[in-house]
């Protein structure tokens, strides 16, 4: 299953970055629209479907739990889905790691927002949403119309965020 991802991810990469072209008035047109197909097992069990989360604004973290910026950026991101999720607002965790790791590290430190165990294909996701090296913490907004937004490499600040937050 995991090879079937990676080839729909690769194709599906390279049709986002076409599609993100800008039409007459300089606004982007959309995102893939298989991007919303896409699903990983939750830690807990069941599976996590990005399909629920389209139509309002998300907010996707790539993260591991041996990566230290990831970690001590994880209570931020949880304020903020706290704080904005009765405006809409949505948050997903992509863990790029071992379930085992995951599932310790989430019994003590629960999270609020839904987490998906993307595993090695994480990268290659987050290579085709405007992180080119791959590497960690890295986040993604979108708006309600699955429109990319802002991107952030790096461990976010309570500014970005805020400045998030405001994005609709």
């Amino acid at each position: 299953m995991a090879a079937g991802v990676l080839a729909a991810l690769g194709g599906g990469g390279l049709a986002w970055w076409k599609n993100q072209a800008s039409d007459s008035s300089g606004d982007v047109v959309q995102v893939v629209p298989d991007f919303w197909e896409l699903q990983w097992d939750r830690p807990q069990g069941g599976v996590l479907r990005l399909q629920e989360f389209r139509g309002k604004p998300l907010l996707v973290n790539f993260w591991a739990t041996w990566c230290p910026p990831c970690i001590e950026e994880l209570p931020l991101i949880n304020d903020f889905y706290r704080k904005n999720r009765s405006n809409g607002w949505q948050v997903v965790g992509l863990a790029v790691d071992r379930p085992d790791a995951v599932q310790g590290f989430l019994q003590k430190l629960p999270l609020d927002f839904p987490v998906g165990l993307v595993a090695a294909t994480g990268a290659g996701l987050a290579r085709q949403l405007g992180n080119p090296s791959g590497s960690l913490p890295f986040s993604v907004a979108l708006d309600a119309q699955g429109v990319v937004v802002q991107r952030k490499l790096g461990r976010l600040r309570p500014d970005d965020l805020n400045l998030w937050a405001q994005l609709k």
